[in-house]
């Protein structure tokens, strides 16, 4: 049995600007965290007395004979690119729940490449695993989607991810002083919209906007640097970081028409009212996990009047994706 753990993200700045249409021609930059919510996915090679060659269990349960015959995407992609003629079983859980703005999706597609890789007996490298994922979604899946969560939760950490024009990837960790790590954790709050929504469909509509939004895209990719600034400043109120949040907000909505909703928009103003400085719905838009930037003397009063909403605390994860579990069987 191989188990890998893959955390969830967070992406703060410069989404849009790692979509791959936008920086093969301008560079992207973008700034986002792992956090300690997490995709399990353990897999194993399947002994040879069942009818079926391959097992999937996620939502639902698949028990098939060929690759082609999977209805998983992701599942049926890995499986073929890698060339996994044995057969095997793998499952699928996690802390939090998928199409919700966290990166679940790409956590899946690492976590998945990790463990496969773990069960040929192969080390893979971050960096290496992060480009297979990337190359698995963009190019097999054919989804609509960036490049920063691969990075992002392949690695772990608070990172910025500059996105060069030849493909490559420059990931620099974030360096603050151990009291201004805890002062920013302690300012965000994460709240579950309720609603789900599937990432790529949406993101489909931001590149097609890309030409369009030039100046918006251009200037939520310098809030990266800003934030930056703000994080790792000895004398800069924290407070500044949620003050971006809410300007880049303004900026990420006008994107797309499907960024954002009237339910949507109610929940952010709730918060706004009850004392965050700012905040961001994640991942594309549409739905899922809405983060807010409070201090903490507000939260009471931000949690009491979101009280409808699931409130989920977390703090920054720094592994990134792990085989937490390496026990290989004989079957062949």
């Amino acid at each position: 049995m191989i188990i890998s753990r893959t955390p969830f993200r967070i992406s703060f700045f410069g989404g849009g600007t790692d979509y791959p249409a936008w920086y093969r021609q301008y560079g992207g930059s973008v700034l986002g965290t792992t956090i300690d919510k997490y995709c399990y996915i353990s897999c194993r090679k399947l002994p040879p007395f069942f009818e079926h060659k391959y097992r999937i269990v996620y939502s639902q349960v698949e028990h098939v004979k060929t690759i082609e015959e999977i209805k998983h995407p992701a599942v049926r992609g890995i499986l073929k690119t890698l060339q996994v003629n044995d057969g095997v079983e793998i499952h699928h859980d996690g802390d939090l729940p998928a199409r919700s703005g966290l990166g679940s999706s790409s956590s899946f597609t690492v976590g998945l490449l990790h463990a496969l890789h773990a069960l040929e007996g192969k080390i893979i490298s971050k960096r290496d695993l992060a480009t297979e994922a990337v190359q698995i979604e963009q190019e097999v899946l054919k989804e609509c989607v960036g490049s920063q969560d691969q990075v992002l939760t392949t690695h772990g950490g608070l990172n910025k991810i500059e996105f060069l024009r030849d493909d490559s990837f420059v990931i620099t960790p974030i360096i603050m002083l151990k009291d201004r790590i805890a002062e920013f954790q302690n300012h965000m709050m994460l709240f579950f919209t309720g609603f789900a929504r599937i990432a790529s469909e949406i993101a489909k509509v931001h590149i097609d906007n890309l030409d369009k939004r030039k100046q918006e895209l251009r200037a939520m990719g310098a809030m990266v640097d800003e934030s930056i600034a703000v994080l790792q400043s000895r004398t800069t109120p924290i407070d500044e970081f949620g003050k971006l949040l809410h300007e880049y907000w303004s900026y990420k909505r006008v994107l797309s028409d499907k960024v954002t909703n009237q339910a949507i928009d109610e929940i952010y103003q709730a918060g706004i009212e009850a004392g965050a400085t700012g905040g961001k719905l994640l991942g594309a838009g549409g739905g899922g996990f809405i983060l807010f930037f409070v201090k903490p003397e507000l939260q009471a009063k931000v949690r009491e009047r979101l009280k409808g909403l699931i409130h989920v605390s977390f703090r920054i994860d720094y592994t990134g994706s792990k085989i937490v579990i390496y026990e290989p069987n004989n079957f062949q």
